[in-house]
């Protein structure tokens, strides 16, 4: 082994930063116990991580990385990467496994990495792209009287989250989305503490919130992250004004916007989102098995079907 894995029980801190999957509000809010680090030569790896109970075993512990893209923050001094996993020794993290959300901006830093969904970008360095009926939705909305304002995370009244948190839970109980995508008012309120996020909520000719996201920067570009649209106001699209004024906001700052993908793999989620965007790119996870004995004796039995811990699979 030439590399080293430590579990830090510090909350996240020691992988925190400005970015904002990997900032204090952000992993405060999702709960974030430890940070793992890797140290292999001079390239320092810093990991915020959950760290759980493994069902079925009485001391056993298994980590995943908070939701989004926070992946791992990376030391000034770099070289040698990606640094292959069966050269490090996790045998002093005393987790039996490891579920790693990479970032998405580039290689990831550890050899061996899954590739999952892919993500849909608007890449102010190419042409941009939209779709006829999309602009023409977006002019008819505009002389309706509707308008889009970006609010800085931290200066978002009540009244303006109230809105936003409105439409975004109304949009999860119509999509029937499942229960960890649902959140508090005051989990909103902690991640718009973040100096890295925006509210961008459509307002119509009343001033009242139609529509919003929030807008994340994260390693070198803009989120299209959580949004969500009033009932009220679904047959007007208002979504459509939000996201092509995010495109030219993330623009205006030398900015990819990455909306993400669907929910599956060419739904109509996916077929939306890429009527505004030029560039795809694969975003990748990692699964790390750190004790092979104890991850056997779990998961013997098991019929995981990809699923990872195999022992978590929702037939388990």
């Amino acid at each position: 082994m030439v590399a080293r894995a430590e579990l830090i029980d510090d909350g996240g801190r020691a992988a925190s930063g400005p970015d904002f999957f990997r900032c204090p509000e952000f992993i405060g809010a999702e709960g974030a116990t430890h940070s793992l680090v890797i140290q292999s030569g001079s390239a320092r790896l810093q990991a915020p991580l959950i760290v759980r109970d493994v069902p079925g075993s009485a001391t056993g512990l298994d980590a995943i990385s908070p939701y989004g893209y926070p992946g791992f923050g990376i030391g000034d001094e770099a070289s040698g990467l990606p640094i292959p996993v069966d050269e490090i020794d996790f045998s002093d993290t005393g987790l039996i496994s490891i579920f790693i959300r990479h970032t998405l901006d580039g290689t990831p830093p550890l050899t061996g990495p899954t590739p999952r969904n892919v993500c849909l970008l608007a890449d102010p360095a190419l042409p941009p792209k939209s779709r006829m009926s999309d602009r023409q939705q977006v002019r008819k909305n505009e002389k309706r009287g509707y308008t889009v304002e970006f609010l800085p995370g931290p200066e978002v009244s009540g009244r303006e989250l109230e809105g936003f948190h409105r439409a975004y839970t109304e949009t999860m109980e119509r999509t029937g989305a499942a229960g960890h995508y649902f959140f508090s008012r005051e989990w909103f309120e902690r991640i718009l503490g973040s100096e890295a996020t925006w509210l961008a909520l459509a307002r119509d000719g009343e001033g009242e919130v139609a529509a919003g996201s929030i807008a994340a920067r994260s390693d070198g570009m803009l989120h299209y992250y959580l949004s969500g649209t009033d009932e009220a106001h679904l047959r007007d699209s208002p979504m459509k004004n939000v996201l092509t004024a995010m495109c030219e906001f993330a623009g205006e700052r030398g900015m990819a916007l990455n909306l993400g993908g669907g929910i599956s793999p060419g739904d109509r989620l996916e077929e939306f989102k890429r009527g505004f965007t030029n560039r795809e790119e694969q975003w990748f996870t990692q699964e790390i098995i750190c004790d092979p004995a104890a991850y056997r004796e779990l998961s013997t039995g098991v019929d995981a079907e990809g699923f990872f811990p195999a022992y978590r699979a929702p037939s388990a």
